[in-house]
C-alpha cells in the first residue's frame, strides 16, 4: 500500500493491518482427561494467556476474582492476561495445582494427563485441552490490558460462525486420539485464540470500545499504522503530528488520551515488544535487534530494553526456551 493509498484506506482496513501484528505462541498444551469430583488449579505465568477448550464437559471455571462461568462440551475459552484460576467439576470444589499431575510427552509441545481410573475414564470422564500461550498484539498490544478477565467464544459464535467448524474438529481430534491429534489440536488452538482475539476487537467491546473507535478514526489510524510498519524510523512528535495533520499539542494529548501513553514511550515499548520477540523466538542476536530498531549503540538499546521488559534483552531467550504451566 503506497502512502497515498493509507492516507486513504477504510478504518476498517486500518485495524484489520494492525491485526496482522498479532502472534499467539503455544508453549505448553495438555490433554487432560479427568472424572468427578476434580479441581484443577492453573497457577500461569504472569502475562501469559491460558486457553481451555471442553470436549467433554461440564466444567466449571473458577477465577481468580471469584467469577465463575460454566463451560459444556464444544465451549472453549482464553483468558487474555492469565492469571491463577481453577477447573473444577463443582463450583465449591477445592483444586489441586496441575503442575502436580503425572503426564506423558505426546509430542514436542503436547503431553497427555490421565486423572482417573481406566474404567471410570470409559464411561465418565471429561476431557479438556488446554494451553498456555505466549499472546503478542504487536503495536495493539495496549488492548491486552483493556481486554475482560475471560473470553468466551459463545459470545463471538453469531458474529464469527467460521469459529464453530474449528471447535467441532477440536472436539473430534481430541476424543478420537487419531495419528498427529496432539500436534493438530495445538494448532487449531491457536487459530480458535486468535479468532477469539480478532472477534472481540472488530465489535469493539467493552472498556476498549474508546481505543477501537479512536484507531477506526483515520488520522489517527494513519499513525499507528506508520509506527507498526516502521518502528525503527527515528520518530518525532513532530513526525507524527505530521501523519496525523495536526498540531503536536493536538496530537499528543489525543494520542495519550486513547492509548495511555505518550507517543515517545509508545514507540519505545512497541520497539522492544518487537525486540523481545526477535531475541527469543526467531534468534536474532542483540546487536541486530538494536540496528533495525534504530538505536546507534547495544548499550543504549540494552538501557531501553531493561527499563520496558524488566530484564536485559539476553534473558529473553530464556524465556522463549522456559517451559509453561
Amino acid at each position: 500500500m503506497t502512502t497515498d493509498q493509507s492516507r486513504l484506506a477504510p478504518a476498517h482496513d486500518l485495524v484489520s493491518e494492525l491485526l496482522l501484528g498479532m502472534r499467539l505462541y503455544g508453549v505448553q498444551y495438555r490433554r487432560i482427561q479427568v472424572a468427578p469430583p476434580f479441581g484443577i488449579g492453573f497457577g500461569t505465568v504472569t502475562g501469559r494467556a491460558q486457553f481451555h477448550f471442553v470436549a467433554r464437559g461440564p466444567v466449571f471455571l473458577r477465577t481468580g476474582s471469584g467469577a465463575l462461568h460454566r463451560l459444556d462440551a464444544g465451549d472453549a475459552v482464553l483468558l487474555p492476561r492469565g492469571g491463577p484460576h481453577d477447573l473444577v467439576s463443582s463450583p465449591d470444589h477445592s483444586s489441586r495445582d496441575i503442575a502436580s499431575f503425572e503426564s506423558a510427552t505426546l509430542c514436542e509441545t503436547v503431553c497427555a494427563i490421565r486423572a482417573c481410573p481406566a474404567e471410570t475414564c470409559r464411561t465418565k470422564d471429561i476431557l479438556i485441552f488446554s494451553g498456555g500461550m505466549e499472546f503478542d498484539l504487536g503495536a495493539m498490544h495496549p488492548l491486552i490490558a483493556l481486554m475482560p478477565e475471560v473470553m468466551l467464544v459463545g459470545t463471538l459464535l453469531d458474529r464469527s460462525p467460521e469459529i464453530l467448524p474449528m471447535l467441532e474438529a477440536m472436539a473430534r481430534e481430541a476424543q478420537a486420539e487419531r495419528a498427529g491429534f496432539a500436534g493438530i489440536l495445538a494448532r487449531l488452538a491457536d487459530v480458535v485464540s486468535a479468532s477469539i482475539v480478532r472477534g472481540w476487537v472488530e465489535c469493539g467491546c467493552g472498556d476498549a470500545r474508546g481505543w477501537i473507535e479512536a484507531l477506526r478514526d483515520p488520522r489517527l489510524g494513519r499513525v499507528i499504522t506508520a509506527l507498526h510498519r516502521d518502528p525503527g524510523r527515528n520518530w518525532t512528535v513532530a513526525d507524527l503530528a505530521a501523519e496525523m495533520g495536526s498540531s503536536r499539542s493536538v496530537f499528543a494529548e489525543r494520542f495519550l488520551a486513547v492509548t495511555g501513553l505518550t507517543p515517545v514511550r509508545y514507540v519505545t515499548e512497541l520497539r522492544m515488544r518487537l525486540a523481545a520477540q526477535w531475541i527469543g523466538r526467531e534468534r536474532v542476536s542483540i546487536d541486530d535487534a538494536a540496528y533495525r530498531l534504530g538505536y546507534g549503540s547495544q548499550a543504549a538499546f540494552s538501557r531501553a530494553f531493561k527499563r520496558v521488559m524488566g530484564h536485559p534483552p539476553g534473558a529473553a531467550r530464556g524465556e522463549a526456551a522456559a517451559p509453561g504451566r
